[in-house]
């Protein structure tokens, strides 16, 4: 057991139909809750953290300790940085050990963008390191990035793009978002700029950002339990599903992770006011998350029984 890269996971998923789970951690619960809940399903998953994530955690603390856990647990994953917002902020991952990493120039014009991308690509090729790019802008906000506006992707931007910067994978921009407020009406996704995309890129993966479900159970139980989360909403199942069984091969979720920790907390905390030992709410917390996982491997994803 121990750190993949990516290239064989998105080879099989593209080929059989479903999605690889990129799934954002922070902390040592997080991280259990995820690899227990891959394990469980035998599903191949990517662990990947944020430029604040790596900044709370450490690069190194955080390689060693995924490491560590993949050992314990049982199960291969692959690192990546979620975001990389500058060479420099990618090279510290990359020398750490991760074996994944997203460089965001998305808020970029498309020359500055494949510039940007193609010095990454370059160092981190030079270190068997695969890395992913974005194009198209996606609203919302997740950690520190923000945006007010959506950009969709255009299929020959994104062609010309992935020719010229060699990059591994591609995240694009169809209608989902960061965070937990994802449409202010009805859910709708632009699957038709996938299946161009599809088309223009046979046989490459498509990765999709802002990809949470937002469970109204788990937001209730949060407010239940002192939260105030009010009109949060997510990327319907069926919708996530069929971008499943088409390009997309790595979904990324982060806000369902925090919202089944922080309401399981919140809900132990409630009902057990005595108690200040942090392994036993934390802990319930990695429980949650953990049923989270498994949850999004069978109804989303579709990556049971998928280990190399």
């Amino acid at each position: 057991m121990g750190l993949i890269d990516t290239k064989e996971m998105f080879k099989k998923a593209y080929e059989s139909g479903y999605s690889i789970g990129a799934f954002n951690i922070s902390n040592l619960e997080q991280l259990q809750g995820v690899l227990k809940g891959a394990k469980a399903k035998n599903s191949s998953v990517i662990i990947q953290a944020s430029k604040s994530a790596v900044k709370y955690a450490g690069p190194s603390t955080l390689v060693n300790m995924v490491k560590t856990a993949s050992d314990e647990i049982g199960v291969d994953v692959a690192l990546h940085l979620d975001h990389g917002p500058d060479l420099q902020a990618v090279k510290d991952c990359i020398d750490a050990g991760f074996t994944s990493v997203m460089i965001d120039g998305s808020h970029f014009d498309f020359e500055e963008n494949i510039k940007v991308t193609k010095e990454v690509v370059d160092y981190a090729h030079a270190r068997n390191v695969v890395v992913e790019a974005e194009l198209g802008v996606l609203a919302g906000t997740e950690d520190e990035i923000s945006s007010d506006v959506h950009k969709y992707t255009d299929p020959d931007e994104a062609a010309e793009f992935v020719k010229r910067t060699g990059v591994d994978s591609l995240a694009i921009a169809i209608g989902t978002s960061h965070g937990a407020f994802k449409f202010k009406g009805e859910a709708k996704l632009r699957f038709d700029i996938l299946e161009e995309v599809q088309k223009k890129l046979p046989g490459f993966p498509i990765v999709l950002h802002g990809a949470s479900a937002v469970d109204q159970n788990i937001v209730a139980m949060c407010n239940e339990f002192g939260g105030n989360i009010a009109g949060a909403s997510g990327v319907p199942v069926d919708m996530l599903r069929k971008a499943s069984s088409m390009a997309v091969c790595k979904i990324n979720m982060d806000t369902d992770l925090r919202l089944a920790m922080t309401g399981a907390v919140r809900k132990y905390l409630t009902e057990n006011p005595k108690e200040f030992d942090p392994r036993k709410y934390i802990g319930a917390g990695r429980d949650a998350i953990q049923s989270v996982v498994e949850s999004k491997i069978d109804t989303v994803l579709g990556s049971a029984n998928s280990t190399l």
